[in-house]
């Protein structure tokens, strides 16, 4: 089996977290995703929508295998300027919106001008408001306060703030000497990080895998035609995602997660038999579950009339949509689990 390199993985899903990317804006991180592949020598193209397409030539071109992660995150956008001066919003995905209450943020004008703000309820003081502990978060009662001399709609404008602009939520990463990864959009930034490595280790290591293989980079996973377009030679894809912690789940922190079924239906029985054995015989810490309230870029790409087969895989990440984490172990076991996939 492969070692995997830990400073690398930690250090590429740094990278890839503290890159700005909500659904619909994924160019800078897109761009890093480019680079990185083109100097492990392999070719990139990007589809019309922005996806990218990263293609390892295998031993044989019988069938092409695909993987699949999305390096599209949660996010806002400016809705409107209030009279005060501050901004109303528009969520993009599926945050769990109490979790933003007091967060840091930067709105980007489409001119590409940055400005600080902080995301608060409109009840923000205990001193003041007999409601500001009860209050509802959300994004009725919720706005952004800006970190300028803004003191009405006029002053914002001025800025050259105006709707549509896009919101970045401070995603606050954080590495533990523990080996814990926390920050928010781990979901799916975790497993990119794992993909890349997986291709630095091919790379490096001149590794040709059974198949050729594509990985695809989706950038609108989060509101749901990430994969809708795939390569219509893939004929089978693993979407490489985050794996669920909670009530009845038997996932961690520290597994890889295989999923049998989640709110679109079942996967493919063989490949999740294969991913399952392959976990066993590699002794690859890994947990099987079902997930009632989730998607993944398999589930788009069927949607979307594309003839594969789909499994699902990914590091167990706690407290998804929310202040997220995981550890190291989870990232290790994804690379591994891949690989040995790949190779098989």
């Amino acid at each position: 089996m492969i070692t995997v390199n830990k400073e690398n993985v930690l250090n590429t899903a740094r990278e890839l977290l503290l890159t700005d990317s909500p659904s619909g804006f994924c160019y800078d991180v897109m761009d890093k995703i480019e680079t990185w592949a083109e100097k492990l020598g392999y070719n990139f193209e990007k589809t019309v929508k922005g996806c990218g397409i990263i293609t390892v030539p295998g031993k044989s071109n019988d069938k092409v295998v695909g993987l699949s992660a999305h390096v599209d995150t949660l996010g806002a956008m400016v809705r409107s300027i209030s009279s005060e001066g501050t901004l109303k919003f528009t969520l993009i995905g599926g945050p769990i919106v109490p979790t933003l209450d007091a967060e840091y943020c930067k709105v980007r004008t489409r001119e590409g001008k940055i400005y600080n703000g902080t995301f608060l309820s409109t009840s923000p003081a205990a001193h003041v408001f007999e409601d500001a502990k009860s209050k509802a978060r959300d994004p009725k009662n919720m706005e952004v306060r800006l970190d300028e001399v803004v003191k009405s709609k006029e002053d914002v404008e001025k800025l050259g703030i105006c709707p549509g602009d896009f919101i970045f939520i401070d995603p606050k990463t954080t590495i533990t000497e523990s080996g814990f990864l926390k920050s928010r959009f781990i979901d799916d930034k975790g497993s990119v990080a794992c993909l890349m490595n997986l291709l630095h280790i091919l790379s490096s290591e001149k590794i040709v895998p059974t198949y050729t293989t594509k990985v695809f980079i989706s950038v609108y996973e989060e509101v749901g035609h990430g994969s809708a377009y795939i390569p219509s030679d893939i004929t089978e894809m693993i979407a490489v995602d985050m794996g669920c912690i909670g009530e009845d789940l038997s996932c961690t922190e520290y597994d890889v997660s295989i999923c049998a079924k989640d709110s679109n239906g079942p996967y493919d029985f063989n490949m999740t038999t294969d991913l399952v054995n392959l976990a066993k015989s590699n002794e690859i810490k890994y947990a099987v579950d079902i997930y009632p309230m989730y998607g993944s870029d398999v589930g788009a790409a069927l949607s979307g009339g594309n003839n594969i087969k789909g499994a699902l895989i990914g590091p167990g990440v706690h407290a998804s949509h929310g202040m997220e984490r995981t550890h190291y172990t989870a990232l290790e076991g994804t690379i591994k689990l891949l690989y040995a996939y790949l190779t098989r």
